[in-house]
């Protein structure tokens, strides 16, 4: 059985902790790999690697470090097949959202690739008399990202090739669940030119986690994932002096008002909610039923439902592949059970969906009549259950909104312009869809919530995320006439 090893230093290493996790596929059970859990002392070897090629990587020309970018992405591009089947067996999506999710991974490389034109500062000439004061950025040294499942491959990427073409050396702790896109990503940067010690990578769990919060010698933490771990890590993180921001969970709603498309607004439902078997922290998981649409609606998405092809991701008819682990899934399925005792209505139960493989599948499950008081409306389920809440007007389906704690997206079907764009006026969440079910920005815009669905004041990727790997440094310069020099105590003027 394969061990899924640390990368420090341009090369595999193996841990010396005697600790392992297990790799299934989620297709089908098996146990196919296992992780090796770092201890303290491998965290410690990494940063002391990357701290030294750091050094060097910041003084490398911009041309040099976007030279290498460009490759790297031209590596991803040719390697996509690889990476979307790697993904897909330790993952279970199916193999196109796996190939989308490369897709979005490149967008955020190309992005990196534009850093000359990022990292331009100002300059003001003549600020005073023969005084000019200029801004410069500059890299922050050694920073870390620490990644999730569901995206093992495009949330790294949203991370790494912006802090790398920025001039910092980077540490990888990928989710231990999936972590071999990591790996292979790691051997394309090293083809592209990125010289050893400037991405690393160490496999591992909480041990791991502590050791990167809480080392001196890492400035800046990215991390996603859940709201409680999120929380800790900002807490922590910022405690030990460190830069962090920290992207926790969702409750996505969709808002449909009556006079939206019926049969468009179903299709976005069924597509946003169902999608990589709901483990999507932009997916829709509640729809907000406005008015009288309610009944048609859950008919036209109870209708779309049986048509979802649910089974192995490489299987090319398969639009839904299993869930992560076994624990999850049956957690998942929990909650149908949950909504039921509750008094909500469960339309369809995924569990009654029959499966021969083995693997950790639930079928697309629908809940109706279900109110904020419930445990399937309060907690993040992440997995395809999608619940109905119903409202009789926009006011109230904006309240709702605007006082769950949650607040990273949603969305509105309508075909009225003026109330969609006062629902981007009014609503209080990150990212917003208008027509659109999952709007996750492209990567020249930022990603991420607000409210308890993000700790830290930066957002992931995009403009926001090279300032989050960079320090502005503002330069004041003169060169007088040393004939003119004199001592002068007094406030310093511009004049």
């Amino acid at each position: 059985m394969d061990t899924l090893t640390h990368w420090i230093a341009g090369e595999p290493v193996e841990s010396a902790s005697g600790r392992f996790s297990p790799v299934h596929n989620p297709a089908t059970g098996e146990q196919i790999a296992r992780t090796a859990l770092a201890t303290t002392e491998e965290v410690d070897r990494a940063v002391a690697v990357a701290t030294e090629a750091a050094a060097s990587w910041r003084a490398t020309s911009l041309s040099g470090r976007t030279q290498v970018m460009f490759r790297f992405r031209d590596l991803v591009d040719a390697n996509r097949d690889l990476l979307a089947e790697t993904l897909t067996r330790e993952h279970g999506k199916v193999l196109s959202d796996s190939m989308g999710e490369i897709n979005r991974g490149l967008e955020n490389i190309e992005y990196a690739c534009g850093v000359p034109q990022l990292l331009k500062g100002e300059y003001s000439e003549q600020a005073a008399t023969n005084l000019d004061v200029y801004s410069i950025r500059q890299p922050l040294g050694v920073v870390a990202g620490i990644t999730p499942f569901n995206f093992p491959t495009m949330v790294p990427m949203w991370m790494f090739p912006n802090a790398i073409a920025c001039g910092n050396a980077f540490i990888l702790k990928p989710s231990e669940k999936d972590p071999s896109t990591s790996l292979i990503m790691a051997r394309l940067l090293q083809e592209a030119g990125l010289p050893d010690g400037v991405f690393n990578i160490i496999q591992g769990d909480k041990v791991a986690v502590d050791a990167i919060l809480e080392h001196p010698g890492i400035a800046a933490v990215s991390f996603v994932g859940s709201t409680p771990i999120a929380r800790y890590v900002y807490e922590t993180g910022t405690r030990a002096g460190k830069r962090v921001q920290a992207l926790g969970g969702a409750k996505n709603h969709m808002v449909v008002l009556p006079d939206a498309d019926l049969d468009m607004a179903a299709d976005a439902a069924v597509s946003a909610a169902y999608g990589s078997a709901g483990e999507r922290c932009m997916a829709i998981s509640v729809l907000v039923a406005v008015g009288g649409i309610g009944d048609d609606l859950i008919e036209a998405i109870k209708s779309r439902i049986p048509d979802v092809k649910v089974g192995d991701g490489t299987d090319p008819e398969s639009e839904m592949g299993p869930l992560i682990t076994r624990e999850h899934c049956e957690r998942v399925g929990s909650y149908l059970d949950h909504g039921r005792s509750e008094g909500a209505t469960v339309v369809v139960d995924g569990r009654e969906q029959s499966f021969d493989s083995g693997g950790f599948f639930l079928g697309a499950s629908l809940i109706d009549d279900v109110t904020t008081e419930m445990k399937v409306y309060a907690d993040e389920i992440f997995g395809p259950v999608l619940s109905v809440v119903r409202v009789d007007t926009y006011e109230e389906a904006l309240a709702l909104i605007n006082d769950n704690h949650y607040g990273n997206g949603t969305a509105i079907y309508t075909r009225d312009g003026g109330a969609a764009r006062q629902f981007q006026f009014d609503v209080e969440a990150g990212m917003v869809g208008i027509n659109v079910p999952i709007p996750v920005p492209v990567a020249y815009y930022s990603f991420g919530g607000w409210n308890d669905s993000l700790f830290g004041d930066l957002h992931m990727y995009g403009p926001d995320g090279i300032r989050f790997y960079t320090r502005t440094k503002v330069v004041t310069s003169r060169w007088p006439d040393p004939a003119t020099s004199r001592v002068d105590l007094g406030f310093p003027q511009t004049n």
